[in-house]
């Protein structure tokens, strides 16, 4: 009947029709415009279709639909409120004609239905589901809403409560969660999918009557009081709050809408959704979280393209190996056996490697624990790591990640020595160093173009990102292997340029630089953390340097002051981190920094105010003072972003969303902002440039590039 690249309208046997979703143009289905333009036309020949007894909706991929192209969101994000709301009102009006149309309906689930793959199933009279599939509505998770019928049928189908759990929480339900709350009606095993969900339209065909009497309740209002869904809103807008504070509208403006449209037909709730979901699409977190939705995708596309040219001719890390065991080199460790990459553990200390493998066996356990993991599995994968003292070791390792004190000497001395020990001349060796020269570190090599930075975030197993720093003298094979490397330990690498302190620690200390200031000129730390926290970082700067460690933070400084002395400046009459770590005081590490620790209930440190800190810093800098907030956010944000600024310019990072990512990955940057990019973009560049005048005089950190002054008055953006 109907053939398009994305899905097909068939007839089968008995007279039912089936909808097959099956995009030849890609690896998963998605409603983009072409998949939405074929299911019109489609329903067209549908509608005229005679002597129909029921339609069924199939996928042919490995999951059903996963919901809109975020691609396109970019271009809906830009249409004015009338062709946004007619936009989505065309879509709703085909949803609603098959959920419309005078014979039964039955969708076949499998894989993941999400967001519009969900909205379209919940049209049909039944859904069968495969027992390894999962459905949901993640548009809050994107700063939106559904916007194709969700929030109107979801509620009729499972009661107000749980619809609006599940949306505002945009979690993914199991089949038995599913099949527990009502939203589906069967559950088969995935090579029956089909014939189940057949034969269920065949028995709802023999009993028409029936199926037609349960649609009414579809049509009209939910089965609530207003009260009670307005209580029901207010729980759930502060449970978001519990968890994510305000930065998140969506989730509000969702509630706010769903105890809106509850009193009224299908088609009036509709409408009134689709006018909503336009709100939501106009707030800076909408295109910040699509944004990172985006980046997400374009760093690992980057990883794969810079790949490709070697796709051919090299083979998969075989075997790994860290030098330098300890808690880093565990993690590490851990990484890869748990990936399925067998890994050496080297160290010169017994003790060393005890604590390394103690830290994988910890991970381990916790997973067990969790009931991730199986005793046997984790013993599986730990029998996976070789702890040794033994150089020869290491021989037949293909790639090598060198995790040895953080002393330039000690490290170029270590690499030496496992360049020599290596028996293949094309095997690769890294450093996980986070501020050393790669391009000084490649001195010690006698093949340099083997040879590349590999950053790994602490601690190892939580955090996503690892740096790629590209030597002078680094091959695009080295780079392109540690890459793919770094995907199958479940990594995010993002390749940056050799310069003091690399990418993430050199903005990130531009911000810790600005908080250094203003505790210089008087402000009260805790305040800073108090603001930076509600503004959305996940710890406060002072506190940040004491999670970090203040032996570490004074470390870097030095690094940066000496690689960068135009900006990176002493300031007077000291650094709040020095005078600390001058008092003996290394932050979490030994239990006193800005803060003083404990250990709580759940053995994690919990911090406390230390009067003595204060005492201190108000006999060095005078009384504390209150600062505005958004002076606070302006000089420590502002101070990032114009260092970003001039890593973009320098070619440290690639492209805005690299660094973006690289933030957000490597540091927590909070994602409802979308990074420091999209930041000094939304503030707007004319903004950026007048904030950074205004603070010019106080440090040359906050001074415009002239670049940017350009793009500035241009009306251009970073992105």
């Amino acid at each position: 009947m109907y053939q398009g690249e994305t899905l097909s309208l068939t007839r089968l046997d008995d007279d039912f029709l089936e909808i097959n979703f099956n995009n030849q143009n890609g690896s998963v289905n998605k409603f983009d415009s072409q998949t939405l333009d074929e299911l019109r036309e489609a329903m067209v020949m549908l509608k005229q279709a005679e002597s129909v007894k029921g339609l069924l909706l199939t996928s042919s991929k490995s999951v059903f639909v996963v919901g809109a192209d975020i691609t396109e969101f970019s271009v809906m994000f830009n249409a004015t409120r009338d062709e946004f709301v007619a936009q989505a009102a065309d879509v709703n009006r085909m949803f609603s004609d098959i959920e419309d149309l005078p014979y039964p309906t039955v969708a076949a689930i499998n894989g993941f239905a999400l967001g519009g793959g969900l909205e379209i199933c919940l049209t049909c009279d039944k859904r069968v589901i495969s027992s390894s599939a999962s459905i949901g509505l993640p548009e809050t998770s994107l700063g939106i809403m559904p916007g194709w019928g969700g929030t109107v049928r979801l509620p009729r189908l499972v009661g107000f409560n749980l619809a609006l759990g599940w949306i505002v929480s945009g979690a993914p339900q199991s089949a038995d969660k599913a099949m527990a709350a009502g939203a589906v009606d069967l559950i088969s095993e995935p090579n029956s999918l089909r014939e189940d969900a057949l034969t269920v339209l065949a028995d709802l065909a023999a009993d028409s009557p029936e199926f037609l009497s349960q649609r009414t309740a579809k049509l009209g209002p939910v089965s609530i009081t207003t009260q009670e869904a307005v209580a029901a809103a207010e729980d759930a807008c502060n449970a978001v709050r519990s968890r994510q504070g305000e930065n998140y509208p969506a989730a509000f403006a969702v509630a706010e809408l769903m105890v809106s449209a509850c009193e009224l037909t299908r088609d009036d709730a509709i409408s009134l959704e689709n006018h909503a979901f336009f709100e939501v699409t106009q707030t800076s977190q909408a295109r910040a979280l699509t944004g990172l939705f985006l980046g997400e995708q374009y760093v690992v596309k980057q990883a794969k393209i810079r790949n490709a040219p070697f796709a051919a001719t090299s083979q998969p890390v075989a075997s790994s190996a860290v030098i330098g065991a300890g808690i880093m080199g565990g993690g590490i460790a851990y990484q890869n056996a748990l990936k399925g990459i067998p890994i050496v553990m080297k160290d010169i200390n017994q003790a060393a490697l005890d604590l390394g493998l103690g830290e994988a066996s910890k991970l381990l356990n916790r997973g067990v624990k969790r009931g991730k993991l199986t005793e046997t599995k984790a013993e599986a994968i730990l029998s996976q790591i070789t702890p040794s003292l033994d150089d020869d070791s290491i021989t037949n390792c293909d790639m090598v990640v060198e995790a040895v004190v953080e002393l330039e000497p000690v490290k170029a001395q270590v690499l030496a020595s496992v360049e020599s020990q290596l028996s293949s001349i094309n095997s690769v060796i890294t450093s996980n160093t986070s501020t050393i020269s790669i391009n000084r570190l490649a001195d010690s090599l006698q093949r340099p173009e083997n040879f590349c930075g590999m950053h790994f975030f602490n601690p190892v197993h939580a955090m996503p990102l690892v740096e790629i720093i590209r030597g002078e003298h680094s091959s695009d094979r080295t780079i392109a292997a540690v890459c793919a490397y770094a995907l199958r330990l479940g990594k995010k690498p993002i390749v940056v340029n050799d310069c003091p302190g690399f990418l993430v620690n050199r903005v990130l200390f531009a911000a810790l630089l600005g908080m250094e200031m203003l505790i210089a000129e008087g402000a009260d730390f805790e305040q800073i953390d108090q603001v930076m926290e509600k503004w959305g970082l996940p710890m406060g700067p002072a506190y940040l340097s004491d999670v970090i460690g203040l032996d570490t933070i004074v470390h870097c400084y030095s690094v940066l002051l000496k690689g960068l002395p135009e900006r990176f400046i002493e300031i007077e009459p000291s650094r709040s981190s020095q005078v600390l770590f001058d008092g003996e005081r290394l932050g979490q590490k030994n239990g006193l920094g800005y803060y003083r620790y404990s250990k709580n209930e759940q053995g994690r440190p919990s911090k406390t105010a230390d009067t003595s800190v204060i005492e201190t810093f108000e006999n060095l800098f005078g009384k504390a003072k209150a600062f505005e907030e958004q002076e606070i956010v302006s000089r420590i944000m502002g101070a990032m972003g114009m260092e970003m600024v001039r890593c973009l310019e320098e070619g440290v990072v690639a492209s805005p969303t690299e660094a973006d990512m690289a933030l957000i990955y490597g540091i927590g940057f909070p994602s409802f902002r979308g990074g420091i990019c999209r930041w000094m973009d939304e503030l707007g560049l004319s903004d950026a440039c007048a904030m950074g005048d205004k603070y010019s005089s106080i440090s040359p950190l906050y001074a415009p590039t002239e670049a940017l002054r350009v793009k500035a008055a241009k009306g251009e953006t970073l992105y």
